[in-house]
């Protein structure tokens, strides 16, 4: 895109000098151009492709809930825009969300050894399984905000990766 961009400018510049009075129809037949082009890729789909690194094991599954917004992040699947879980069949793993409207998302992932679709937890609510977040912020004391791991999702596809941590 930026290259598009510095030939429109090259060309205008060039337009301006050579044709004068022609100039300001080429620049804003150009101009139109790339705003058009701008707009189209600012409206389509896009995928959000995610890496997960640091499974400690292939057995079970590596759960993934996508939310739009800090309703529910991270915990409950029900506000999630999707959410799915994959074997943990490969380090690392690639996942990816399709058809996603162009917008800030937070992603939340655990690897949930045994299968049961929920991220375990001991009696002090400290989770026992690896988990992980978009942006991969920094876990003190209670999970991240929406905004702490809030990624921007434009274009075709949008890459992250996301690192297991635990307790």
């Amino acid at each position: 895109m930026q290259r598009f961009s510095a030939h429109v400018l090259l060309l205008s510049v060039v337009g301006n000098l050579l044709i004068p009075s022609h100039a300001n129809t080429i620049s804003n037949s150009l101009s139109r151009e790339l705003v058009n082009s701008l707009q189209a890729e600012a409206l389509s789909n896009s995928n959000l492709l995610i890496t997960i690194q640091g499974l400690k094991s292939q057995r079970g599954q590596v759960c993934l809930s996508l939310f739009a917004n800090g309703r529910g992040f991270p915990n409950r699947e029900a506000d999630a825009v999707q959410a799915r879980c994959v074997k943990a069949n490969s380090t690392p793993l690639v996942v990816a969300f399709e058809n996603l409207q162009p917008g800030s998302y937070a992603v939340a992932v655990f690897h949930d050894v045994n299968g049961s679709g929920k991220l375990h937890r001991s009696v002090l609510g400290i989770p026992t399984e690896e988990f992980g977040f978009s942006q991969n912020p920094r876990i003190v004391a209670g999970p991240p905000k929406f905004g702490d791991s809030a990624v921007f999702v434009a274009g075709s596809e949008t890459e992250i990766q996301i690192q297991l941590q635990s307790f």
